[in-house]
């Protein structure tokens, strides 16, 4: 059975009933992560969760809006403390991860990013009911290009951020879970203030938007970066993840 078939079981007749919090209820999304997440300097329903959650159902998947554990300033440790103090309930029909921003501003190393990102990992995949092809990760944006960074050392911030990028990228692969680079795009604001918030730091509706049809195309299985290995650590093939949430796609 293709994953587009169990979605659709799923809504249908409630044959995955067990990944939400009652029989009836739309499919659960989780999203961690720190301002990105949260939407820092926009209103929340331009937060890219809430948006994703929103394409969802225009797309015919009855996805309810997302339970956010996310907040401005967060590191890795700080968003797993969160995660400690809020219990959520898994599983989930998805869970994103979007977090390191700010290990990389307070000059924390990539070699602890790995360990913390890796911890992360494997808990969004846990709180997705042991199924990495439920788990997408957002790449860290560089924040380096925007006026906020201004008298600062942007080449330097951005091939940190490109380092951290990487860890998470590879740790991704490694766990079988979705990566979706958004970095090149966010580099884009260095030409287009429209894409940064009023603050001059964070990104605005527009950019998040973009993200927004960047997960979209990942959960089509498209524009992400395929795991190494096509098979789960639970001796299942990855499928598609469109095929759990997007039925209404060709």
């Amino acid at each position: 059975m293709t994953t587009v078939s169990l979605i659709a079981c799923a809504i249908a007749v409630g044959c995955a009933a067990s990944t939400r919090a009652n029989v009836g209820d739309p499919p659960r999304y989780l999203a961690l992560g720190d301002s990105y997440t949260i939407g820092e300097r926009v209103d929340s329903a331009s937060r890219w969760p809430v948006q994703l959650a929103r394409a969802l159902r225009a797309k015919g998947v009855a996805m309810g809006d997302p339970q956010i554990i996310a907040r401005t300033g967060w590191t890795t440790d700080e968003l797993s403390a969160a995660i400690d103090r809020e219990r959520p309930s898994g599983p989930y029909e998805l869970v994103s991860l979007l977090i390191g921003v700010n290990n990389q501003y307070r000059g924390r190393s990539a070699v602890q990013y790995e360990s913390d990102i890796t911890a992360l990992l494997d808990r969004a995949i846990a709180l997705a009911g042991g199924r990495p092809a439920h788990v997408l990760v957002l790449s860290i944006p560089d924040w380096g290009v925007t006026p906020f960074a201004a008298g600062r050392d942007r080449a330097k911030i951005g091939a940190e951020i490109d380092a951290f990028n990487e860890v998470a990228r590879q740790r991704s692969r490694v766990r079988g879970v979705r990566f979706v680079d958004i970095t090149p795009g966010s580099r884009r604001a260095d030409t287009d203030p429209s894409l940064v918030a009023p603050d001059g730091l964070h990104p605005s509706a527009k950019m998040y938007a973009e993200w927004t049809a960047a997960a979209l195309r990942a959960l089509d299985g498209a524009g992400q970066e395929s795991p190494s290995n096509p098979i789960s650590r639970r001796g299942e093939r990855s499928e598609p993840i469109s095929h759990v949430y997007l039925p209404m796609l060709s």
